[in-house]
């Protein structure tokens, strides 16, 4: 178990071959540790408010001890980030949001998804067909849970953000598999 009481391995192992279970644990993964990345500088595409780009900039990445993140963030919120956990399905506060706006990293402020390219996807996550910027994502393979899957992170700060997988609509077929703790939305002004 971890902070949030709910054992992905435990839910996925238990439900492993249903239907259910397969549909689900698209956007799980068991709670690991992750590796501090050293210090350096990272290229990302800045939005303003309105969601328009204010173009790409050479910015620090944002690295921080463990102890320094678990105070700035939620256990949820850390959990997911830090550890690469899963916020359980149906339960985040933005699976169900249909504001207009931009969803931003949780642990620093980047620009991650504009809420035009937000779409139900039926999972219980909130999902995406594309970030607002594939400069401010890193995708790496991630083949845990006896499963081949893509991790997303945030370029700037490596927060764990979700998964993406080929089974999205038009016009990327893809969808973007976020946890609502890794994110905080702003509605959009003007």
């Amino acid at each position: 178990m971890n902070g949030s009481g709910f054992s992905r391995r435990g839910f996925l192992l238990g439900a492993v071959g249903t239907p259910l279970a397969l549909g689900l644990a698209g956007c799980a993964r068991a709670a690991e540790p992750r590796q501090v990345k050293p210090a350096g500088d990272v290229m990302i595409e800045n939005f303003d408010a309105t969601g328009k780009s204010l173009g790409k900039e050479k910015v620090p990445m944002v690295v921080k001890s463990d102890d320094e993140w678990r105070k700035q963030l939620g256990d949820a919120s850390y959990y997911v980030t830090r550890h690469e956990d899963t916020e359980r399905p149906f339960s985040g506060k933005y699976n169900d949001n249909h504001a207009d706006g931009l969803y931003r990293c949780i642990c620093c402020d980047t620009a991650l998804y504009d809420s035009r390219t937000k779409f139900e996807s039926g999972t219980g996550w909130p999902s995406f067909w594309k970030p607002i910027s594939s400069s401010n994502v890193n995708e790496t393979a991630d083949n845990s849970l006896m499963m081949q899957r893509t991790a997303v992170s945030c370029r700037r700060c490596d927060a764990h953000l979700g998964h993406v997988f080929d089974d999205g609509p038009d016009p990327t077929g893809l969808r973007y598999c976020m946890n609502s703790v890794s994110l905080k939305f702003y509605p959009r002004t003007a």
